[in-house]
């Protein structure tokens, strides 16, 4: 792994966390997860930040986390929120991968338990509708696309070699 750190972007449950995980098995390398962060910074769960205190001031903690990261962080995996590159310029921090999942695989993916979790899931046709805007969003800021629909082991693989 070289200077740059290794950016995860992809729709909600895509696998960004998972792989971040993987990634820092196989490197050894610091993993910054957004969410879990402003999380912790916050002391509040995401959906608790949206429900208190709006989407506006979500995404303006992730502005500020990107910042950071993009002028304090080398050698890290950066696993982001999935509306983030909507709001934010990801490129700055480093090398962008997009973990590119269909929809109808991500649901199957996610339990009720985890659906619960985010915010801009409650509602199916409101998720799909913003994972079709999101998409072009995803691909044209990303410097690699990824099938995120293979073995954990074998996204993981694709990404070291880009690295």
């Amino acid at each position: 792994m070289n200077s740059t750190n290794c950016v995860l972007i992809g729709f909600m449950g895509s696998g960004k966390s998972t792989i971040a995980k993987a990634l820092h098995r196989a490197q050894g390398a610091l993993v910054l997860d957004s969410d879990a962060l402003i999380e912790s910074n916050e002391d509040l769960s995401i959906k608790a930040i949206f429900d208190s205190f709006g989407e506006d001031y979500f995404r303006d903690l992730e502005r500020k986390f990107c910042h950071f990261v993009a002028h304090n962080i080398q050698n890290a995996i950066v696993s982001t929120g999935g509306g983030m590159p909507l709001f934010c310029d990801v490129r700055s921090m480093g090398k962008v991968f997009f973990l590119h999942l269909e929809f109808d695989r991500i649901v199957e993916r996610l339990d009720a338990e985890q659906r619960e979790k985010r915010p801009l899931f409650q509602d199916y046709d409101l998720a799909l509708k913003l994972y079709h805007e999101r998409l072009p969003h995803y691909q044209s800021c990303a410097h690699y696309i990824i099938n995120a629909n293979q073995s954990i082991s074998t996204i993981t693989q694709e990404i070291l070699e880009r690295l």
